[in-house]
């Protein structure tokens, strides 16, 4: 069943979508009330994906402009028949949540941003006297430039969600800020955006009813870099709104699908070691107009090894051997590292499979089938009372 708390309409400012309220300079408020709004997260979520894909800025989306695999999701959204989707046809879209037996506390506003508001879906396990819940927080993948909270309820996922559910653990799903050709979002706004996404359930664990010392993390991907700098990174590093910065909470345990861990050593993303190797992620961690010497540090920054010690919470890192998107090198960068320090790391190599999974060359090993049960047990292995 789904709980919902008392609502709140605020307008949103997406212009020229939506009509736009004036913001204070750098406004990034966050309320001290638990705000559910779905009509603002639709708002928000069609008014991101039209500004997105409506390459030609006529407000629908074709399918030229949406692609094959995008316009098989949204053509049955064209209910004229005209060939297009437009603003109003996208919000009918119906939007994936988990579905488990327990209570859903969806689209809580977590951070107000002068880009827009942000979201995060909260899954308690069943039962009336829940309470002091550990959590696992999930960092969606997509390149820091994709995807949205709702892929909780995706394939793997889902099964690893609803199994965690089950044996108590609540599941939060983020969204966060998104990296735009052009735009001023870097990938540590991303990060900084689920920073502040768990300070702000960590100073509402109460009214949550969560344990704000027992948050896991889980990410894919992009997701999976998100998730190792949550991990391992103090609560007071890379601080966002000024009202969250100061909320403690402490990180137990996390798992990294696919999730590159050192962006100084770009050879790690040189998949098959060749000479024209160009740095894909560099514009995504440094923004337009960064100063040439800031290049360095925020390479490092960004990158999750860096903050591993001896004493960090422990890590599964899981990793496709054929991946050509986030190499298998990352792993072993991070083992390596581990080693060296005596941290609480490990790795499973899942053999001929790529980049989500995908099977490559030859028929993927049997540990392919156990990446769940293992995430799983992972997870259930780390749980503290």
């Amino acid at each position: 069943m789904n709980v919902r708390f008392a609502k709140t309409h605020w307008l949103v400012c997406f212009i020229p979508l939506i009509v736009c309220i004036a913001w204070e300079s750098n406004a990034s408020a966050t309320d001290d009330t638990i705000v559910m709004d779905d009509a603002g997260y639709i708002e928000a979520q069609t008014a991101r994906k039209m500004r997105s894909m409506d390459k030609d800025g006529n407000g629908s989306i074709e399918e030229t402009e949406a692609g094959p695999r995008e316009w098989r999701r949204i053509k049955m959204l064209d209910t004229d028949k005209d060939g297009a989707v437009s603003l109003m046809e996208l919000k009918k879209q119906k939007l994936k949540y988990l579905e488990t037996e327990g209570t859903s506390k969806l689209n809580i506003r977590y951070k107000q941003t002068a880009e827009g508001n942000l979201y995060l879906d909260l899954y308690l396990p069943a039962g009336e006297e829940v309470k002091d819940c550990p959590v696992v927080v999930y960092s969606h993948g997509g390149g820091w430039a994709a995807g949205s909270k709702q892929g909780a309820a995706n394939a793997s996922f889902g099964k690893i969600f609803k199994q965690l559910v089950d044996k108590g653990f609540a599941v939060a799903s983020i969204n966060y800020r998104l990296v735009k050709k052009g735009g001023t979002t870097s990938m540590r706004d991303c990060v900084i955006d689920c920073k502040d996404a768990v300070r702000f359930m960590s100073k509402h664990h109460e009214e949550l009813k969560i344990d704000s010392n027992r948050f896991y993390v889980m990410g894919d991907s992009a997701g999976g870099q998100i998730a190792q700098v949550l991990l391992l990174a103090s609560p007071e590093s890379l601080p966002g709104d000024p009202q969250l910065a100061s909320v403690p909470y402490k990180m137990v345990a996390g798992v990294s699908w696919y999730g590159p861990c050192d962006f100084e050593q770009t050879d790690l993303f040189n998949h098959d070691d060749r000479a024209n190797f160009r740095d894909r992620f560099g514009p995504r961690i440094v923004p337009k107009g960064t100063a040439p010497d800031k290049k360095l540090e925020l390479y490092r920054e960004m990158s999750p090894v860096n903050y591993l010690t001896k004493d960090s919470p422990p890590l599964l890192m899981i990793q496709g051997d054929k991946d050509t998107t986030i190499p298998v090198k990352h792993a072993y960068r991070m083992q390596k590292q581990a080693e060296e320090l005596d941290a609480a790391v490990e790795i499973l190599i899942v053999k001929n499979a790529g980049h989500n999974w995908r099977e490559v060359d030859a028929p993927i090993d049997p540990s392919r089938g156990a990446i769940v049960d293992r995430t799983v047990k992972f997870f259930l292995a780390n749980q503290k009372n």
